[in-house]
């Protein structure tokens, strides 16, 4: 008898780990989000119900807010609104750092060389090719995406965000 039990058990047990895994796999997901770049209509900490069906069978749309795997960082997801699709022209203001040395009294010696790191911003027209997407953050000055590494491929989007579930005060469709 308790061994029946035990057996009912363990295979129930298996059999919603099973559908579990599946539905949080194909179907919709819960992300909770870390880091300023998409205040201010994400905060760390906020909780996203995700989708992960339309980003399978249709293509993403200018606006959503997606979860996509880092593209300079494989173990990292990140969430970013979609701000070009293929074929878009986007006019991009990139920051450049660039190396200065200068010379005092044109002697080449350690104590003379002044090493000096500035910003220039730089005005650059791209195409998002196809295949790919646009995305930044919703705080453009804090916020590593597109400006820094191109467009991202179709293929690293994993989920679209449906709503802001927590807090609950503060629940929001996205």
């Amino acid at each position: 008898m308790m061994f029946s039990y035990i057996k009912d058990l363990l295979k129930y047990s298996v059999q919603y780990a099973c559908i579990t895994h599946c539905f949080f796999e194909y179907v919709g997901d819960f992300v909770v989000c870390s880091g300023p770049s998409m205040e201010p209509t994400l905060y760390s900490n906020n909780i996203l119900l995700t989708e992960r069906i339309s980003t399978r069978f249709h293509k993403p749309k200018r606006g959503d807010v997606i979860i996509a795997i880092s593209p300079t960082n494989a173990d990292q997801y990140i969430c970013k609104r979609i701000v070009g699709v293929p074929g878009d022209k986007i006019c991009v203001d990139k920051p450049f750092e660039i190396n200065r040395t200068n010379q005092k009294d044109n002697k080449i010696s350690k104590d003379s060389m002044v090493k000096s790191k500035s910003t220039v911003h730089k005005i650059i027209e791209d195409i998002v090719p196809r295949g790919y997407v646009w995305i930044e953050g919703d705080n453009r000055q804090n916020s590593s995406d597109s400006r820094y590494y191109g467009p991202i491929p179709l293929g690293l989007i994993k989920s679209r965000a449906i709503c802001r579930i927590w807090p609950l005060n503060d629940i929001k469709i996205l």
